[in-house]
């Protein structure tokens, strides 16, 4: 200190006012707020239900009288400032251990903080997305046969949920102070693209591979793991981790447990290796063809577990692990305290896929079927008739409602875009995306919405589920135009001042 103290005494002897200015100069630059600013808070919380409670993502009832792992939901809040204070943009992600985001769990939990009240912020930058793990409470009234006592009801759930969450996006708001941000990526073998195709041009979802009928596996996958590193004070650790795996949490969604799948072991190492109050924002990126489960080399694979003496589980998250350490070695040397941040909502019309006369027939055929059928097979396949029953409903309404409405956030955070939509969307559509993008990194969130597939135009042909049309409420065609506008909205970002 007496150094710099003497150093600007010589200067004022021999420059004079010169230095004068210089100094004024450099204590404006100095003074707090001058500078624009990142503000940043983060914060998870525990969304496990009471139990008993039924699961969703199966076509089967199963009631969960067990916890195996809790479900968390976390959330980043992220607000831009001017020099003189003034708020120039902002965004609250939250991540959850559920199979989707039911359109109107999003709205109540604007609501909530519409009635809040909270100081600056815009409840339609808020948005919540899912990790799609299969053994997470049912959400929804109507597809499964629950018992009426003894068990939390889909509603019962949706109000705990509601009120934690709302409380969550709160904490991270008000919670917010001067931070920054980095980035990174890695790579990790974590999905499979799970369809398999035959001799015949036929395709199935989990289809077998060891026959002479077997030709390939249908698609793409992407093992490119995206990260973005928050910190916030003076800490040197991040006080969050966003990390985008295109891959869907199912490795043991045929449990009949809570279980929020790999994410929970992925937490637990970062925990280790961050600090145990780090947040995670576990996001899913275009993976509605993926899954952690085994396609091929499954004798082989297990053998390696055993050697390793690990679980599947752990396995898959020891590989995101690595990756998110890959993308580390980068990122801790390159954060940044005033970067871009944009964010944009985008209203979007997307055409339907439409239901033919023939497709009609079909889902009638097959409720007739179940309706028929022993009583044990209405109790196990209520899930499959209100599934062929929206088919039929799409039919009857289609030609006065030939669009899907669709919100779509992307965002601008430094040299990254992150682009959100409601599906579980075949992974060709992400890596379009993602080739076409002019951010350095391009994070692909599916499921920040209400969900159903959005399958690709050889998928489509080949047929099975997940790309018939009980499955897809859009088609190639719409898959199309959402690549088209969540590429155009993100190069607009940097065609812009930033």
């Amino acid at each position: 200190m007496q150094i710099h103290s003497n150093s600007v005494h010589l200067r004022w002897r021999f420059f004079g006012p010169v230095v004068i200015g210089s100094v004024c100069l450099i204590s404006l630059i100095l003074l707090p707020g001058v500078r624009a600013e990142l503000l940043v808070g983060a914060t998870q919380t525990d969304i496990t239900p009471p139990l008993p409670v039924a699961l969703s993502g199966q076509f089967h009832t199963r009631i969960a009288t067990i916890v195996e792992s809790p479900l968390i939901a976390a959330a980043v809040a992220l607000e831009k400032r001017d020099t003189k204070g003034n708020s120039i943009d902002q965004a609250v992600m939250v991540s959850c251990d559920l199979v989707i985001i039911p359109d109107d769990v999003l709205e109540q939990v604007r609501e909530n903080l519409r009635k809040r009240n909270l100081e600056g912020l815009r409840p339609r930058k808020v948005f919540l997305s899912a990790t799609h793990t299969h053994t997470a409470p049912v959400m929804m009234e109507g597809n499964y046969d629950i018992p009426g006592e003894g068990v939390t009801t889909p509603a019962e759930f949706v109000e705990f949920l509601v009120t934690k969450v709302s409380d969550l996006v709160e904490e991270a708001w008000t919670g917010r102070e001067a931070g920054e941000v980095a980035w990174g990526m890695g790579n990790a073998v974590v999905a499979q693209n799970r369809r398999i195709t035959y001799l015949d041009g036929t395709a199935k979802m989990y289809g077998a591979t060891g026959n002479a009928r077997f030709k390939g596996i249908e698609g793409a996958a992407d093992h490119g793991v995206e990260v973005l590193f928050i910190r916030s004070g003076n800490d040197k650790q991040p006080s969050a981790i966003a990390v985008n795996v295109a891959c869907p949490a199912q490795e043991v969604g045929n449990r009949s447990a809570v279980n929020a799948d790999y994410w929970h072991e992925v937490r637990q190492s970062l925990a280790e290796k961050f600090g145990d109050d780090v947040v995670i924002l576990a996001w899913i990126g275009a993976a509605g063809d993926q899954s952690p489960r085994l396609m091929m080399r499954r004798a082989a694979e297990q053998r390696m577990l055993e050697a390793r003496g690990l679980t599947r589980l752990e396995e898959i998250s020891r590989r995101i692990v690595a990756a998110v350490d890959e993308a580390w070695l980068a990122a801790k040397r390159d954060f940044h305290p005033d970067p871009p941040l944009k964010h944009r909502v985008l209203d979007l019309e997307l055409p339907r896929r439409l239901v033919t006369p023939e497709e009609l027939a079909e889902a009638k055929t097959e409720i007739e079927k179940i309706r028929t059928g022993p009583g044990e097979e209405l109790h196990r396949n209520l899930a499959r008739w209100a599934w062929n029953q929206q088919t039929i409903d799409r039919f009857e309404k289609q030609e006065g409602d030939p669009v899907l409405p669709m919100e779509m956030h992307v965002l601008r955070i430094g040299e990254v875009a992150i682009c959100t939509n409601r599906f579980e969307l075949y992974t060709e559509y992400g890596l379009r995306m993602k080739a076409r993008s002019r951010a350095l990194q391009t994070f692909v969130i599916q499921l920040a919405g209400q969900g159903s597939y959005l399958a690709t135009e050889e998928a489509e042909n080949a047929g099975g589920y997940s790309a018939i049309v009980n499955s897809c409420e859009v088609g190639p065609r719409g898959g199309g135009v959402l690549v088209d506008e969540a590429v155009n909205a993100i190069n607009a970002m940097w065609e812009e001042n930033p």
